[in-house]
């Protein structure tokens, strides 16, 4: 969904939507919606105030306004001992959408865990508007940092994300796994699930977090669990014996 700077439009979902803190509901609704903002990569949930457990929720002083949406009321969730400082928020004045005005929005890196009907959901909200496929591939696909061969496969799987670069994910047999050393980073996605990452040791030096494994990715991609990907963007990747472009993302 393409929006200009600015415009904001909501898009009803018909999921059962939770947020965890400090093992206490603050929101359980079948009524969310996601909120597309231009210039914003993502969207984020919105819940009718009636939805949240305002027996958690702490009036709170803190002062912002947004330059799009105006002024903001904001709530600190307390719970088990902790809070979560100015975590919810209501743009009270907003007049376009209007029904925003009638609504919350939840930091979602301030909660400990979102829940999508029974399934935890990571990072942010997902995107209806998002498509990842995973295909089986006969393409040959060769991996190289600095010259040095680190992967060579005829079996990859090829994974297509909307508006990112195809990622290829190579079985362990076919990747030069000698060479390739944990490290502490781990990300998460909402379409993919939780990644651990490896440094790959090329041309006599370790080359930090670039190549990345899901051990137990979601249902929906379950066929690249166990195969390994590598960063495009820092490595020389030939499909086929034709150099691929390094693409240029947040990522490299």
């Amino acid at each position: 969904m393409q929006l200009r700077g600015g415009e904001t439009r909501l898009y009803p979902v018909h999921k059962r939507v939770r947020a965890i803190f400090a093992g206490a509901v603050v929101v359980d609704t079948v009524r969310a919606v996601l909120v597309y903002q231009g210039g914003r990569p993502v969207p984020a949930y919105a819940f009718p105030l009636d939805d949240l457990n305002a027996e958690l929720l702490v009036d709170s002083e803190h002062v912002h306004t947004d330059e799009v949406r105006g002024p903001a009321r904001h709530w600190t969730p307390r719970a088990g001992g902790r809070e979560a400082p100015n975590a919810v928020w209501s743009h009270h004045e907003i007049q376009s959408p209007r029904a925003l005005s009638q609504m919350a929005l939840i930091d979602w890196a301030a909660m400990d865990a979102w829940f999508e009907e029974d399934e935890q959901v990571f990072t942010h909200p997902r995107d209806p508007f998002v498509r990842v496929d995973v295909l089986a591939s006969g393409r040959h696909v060769e991996v190289a940092v600095e010259g040095e061969v680190v992967a060579s496969s005829q079996r990859p799987l090829a994974l297509f994300e909307t508006n990112l670069p195809a990622r290829w994910y190579l079985p362990k047999l076919d990747v030069r796994m000698e060479l390739l050393t944990p490290t502490d980073r781990v990300t998460t996605c909402p379409y993919k699930g939780k990644a651990s990452y490896w440094a790959v040791e090329a041309a006599g030096r370790a080359h930090p977090d670039l190549a990345w494994e899901y051990e137990a990715p979601v249902p929906e991609v379950a066929r690249i669990a166990h195969h390994v990907c590598f960063l495009n963007e820092r490595v020389d990747l030939r499909i086929d014996g034709e150099l691929q472009p390094r693409p240029k993302t947040h990522f490299g």
